[in-house]
């Protein structure tokens, strides 16, 4: 009976050390191959929308919008394009075009108004009532057509701001020819 215990004595003794030497083995092959966790990249990427699009923007706008949103909903329909070094120098110039076509129509705008202002008054003959009534009024209709007649200028009715002209005299009429330029003209009302 003692030879049993020896002998398992001895054998667990050299499964012991046996384990010991596998465990160091095992953590040899750990520290080789330790593996890193990363954080989940974020993937977004810089747009240009083609059209306007409610809650995400307006045409032309640079936006950085996740991957998979550009991916499945805004490359597939034609929305929007990735921003490109060339696309960006495209932008560039077609704002300063845009901008210098704005910049000539005000400088048009603002010719016409300087030489709406310096012809003096508008004359307007109409038939003529009790007193200093007319038959009729004048309407913004009348003041196209005799700008029209005396400048050889095309105005489109709807810039024309008249008051109500039932009588004769003198009245301001205001043509908004751009959103930053009002010209002011003088319109004489007398009876036939």
């Amino acid at each position: 009976m003692a030879s049993t215990a020896t002998t398992c004595l001895l054998h667990n003794y050299s499964l012991a050390k046996n384990a010991n030497v596998e465990t160091a083995k095992l953590s040899e092959r750990t520290s080789i191959l330790t593996i890193v966790a990363q954080k989940k990249a974020k993937k977004i990427r810089k747009i240009i929308l083609k059209e306007d699009i409610t809650q995400l923007g307006k045409k032309g706008e640079l936006l950085d919008v996740k991957a998979g949103f550009f991916r499945n909903y805004l490359l597939p329909l034609g929305k929007a394009q990735i921003v490109t070094p060339t696309l960006l120098k495209e932008m560039k110039m077609e704002d300063e075009r845009i901008e210098a076509e704005k910049q000539r129509v005000k400088e048009e705008a603002l010719q016409l108004a300087r030489i709406l202002e310096t012809v003096g008054a508008f004359k307007v003959k109409r038939k003529g009532g009790k007193g200093k009534q007319i038959f009729g009024s004048v309407t913004a209709q009348d003041l196209v057509d005799i700008i029209k007649a005396q400048l050889q200028r095309e105005v489109d009715k709807k810039i024309v701001s008249l008051p109500e002209i039932r009588e004769t005299g003198e009245y301001v009429a205001e043509l908004k020819l751009h959103p930053d330029v009002t010209a002011r003209v003088r319109l004489t009302v007398f009876a036939n």
